[in-house]
């Protein structure tokens, strides 16, 4: 097994020190297969894919969704990203792909766009949900926190593929390499005259990677402090990104345009996402203002302690409820001695009924008289 067989020297504006950047992780024989070459790109995609998953699966075991129920998100999730991202690279460079139909299976040339995966991993997650019947904001919510992780990390993919960097620029952080050279020499020749090959470049990848990361900390921190309602943290992560992705994609030199146009089909496609996900979050924090209600199918609201009082009420009372029909069973079948434990277990449960009942009523009393004092 043989590891990082190539490499490319990579340099950096106001760095005096050349990084030396490999796209190979390791090449491998195995018999009938020839060489087999795992590329890093591959490797960063899934390790940011790995923590992406332990974070959704974390959250959504705290909320109360069933881990196995996440697992089958997970896979159609994943397999719907996949051709998704493929599709939508294809549809868009249809002139090349429509002569050379053979190639649009060999993902492993390139050519995946994140919009497409995010597109098809979500639809394929929506079917899921609806089967399955999982509440469809909360697990929005999950995946706009681990798309932003997988995202930020993901991107560095590209930083191994000397790939998806933008124009020319005199910033301190301007990338160069061969590679950055080959390619803006060949849009040179096909008529891109505003562009210098022997410059530094825009390291897009790094300004998406930073910004994602960025977000992610920002809504988790939300999420756990100020989540209002179910899909709340999906909209904010719509415009987040969506932000960084209007501006970004403009210095970018490798981007998908709508026909014969000059316009970015990604660039399109984020003004659209975050003036539509920035209106919905608008509407709906309005609405929460107006009438504050839990959030469905997640164990906390802190904003409401009224309704957690009650759901604990409401629990210790079918406890109860559960456990002095089982005494009544176990004492007809004779055994007393069942009978009476399993009362004195609801005896507890009707204390904690009683407890969190006063503690609901209390509650009740101060928000009726904050609200008549405003």
């Amino acid at each position: 097994m043989n590891f990082f067989t190539d490499s490319t020297q990579v340099k950096f504006t106001a760095l005096d020190h050349l990084f030396n950047v490999s796209s190979v992780f390791c090449e491998f024989s195995l018999p009938f297969l020839g060489t087999v070459t795992i590329r890093w790109y591959g490797v960063i995609i899934a390790f940011g894919l790995s923590l992406a998953v332990l974070l959704g699966g974390r959250l959504a075991y705290v909320w109360k969704i069933d881990i196995y129920k996440m697992i089958d998100i997970l896979i159609y999730g994943a397999i719907g990203g996949i051709v998704g991202a493929r599709l939508y690279y294809v549809v868009f460079q249809w002139d090349y792909y429509s002569v050379h139909p053979e190639e649009i299976i060999r993902i492993w040339n390139g050519g995946l766009a994140i919009y497409g995966g995010l597109i098809g991993g979500l639809i394929c997650a929506f079917i899921v949900c609806k089967v399955e019947k999982i509440n469809v904001r909360n697990l929005l919510d999950l995946c706009g926190m681990s798309f932003l992780i997988g995202q930020g990390i993901g991107r560095w993919g590209n930083f191994a593929n000397q790939e998806a960097f933008g124009t020319n620029t005199t910033l301190p952080w301007g990338m160069y390499s061969e590679k950055t050279n080959a390619y803006l020499t060949e849009l040179v020749n096909a008529g891109e005259s505003h562009l210098d090959p022997s410059a530094p470049v825009h390291p897009t990848f790094l300004y998406e990677s930073l910004w994602c990361l960025l977000g992610f900390v920002i809504l988790y921190i939300v999420c756990k402090k100020a989540r209002k309602f179910s899909g709340q943290i999906f909209l904010m992560y719509g415009v987040w990104y969506g932000i960084e992705r209007t501006i970004v994609e403009g210095l970018r030199t490798d981007s998908l345009y709508i026909g014969n146009t000059n316009i970015r089909t990604s660039q399109l496609l984020s003004v659209i996402l975050v003036v539509v996900c920035a209106v919905l979050l608008v509407v709906f924090l309005i609405k929460y203002t107006n009438s504050p209600q839990p959030i469905e199918g997640v164990d906390y609201f802190n904003e409401i302690p009224l309704y957690r009082f009650k759901r604990k009420a409401s629990d210790a009372k079918k406890e109860e409820e559960k456990l002095l029909a089982s005494a009544e069973k176990a004492e007809a079948n004779g055994n007393t001695k069942k009978a009476e434990m399993l009362r004195k277990k609801a005896e507890k449960q009707h204390e904690l009924f009683e407890k969190n009942t006063a503690l609901a009523e209390e509650d009740d009393k101060k928000r009726a008289a904050k609200k008549a004092a405003q």
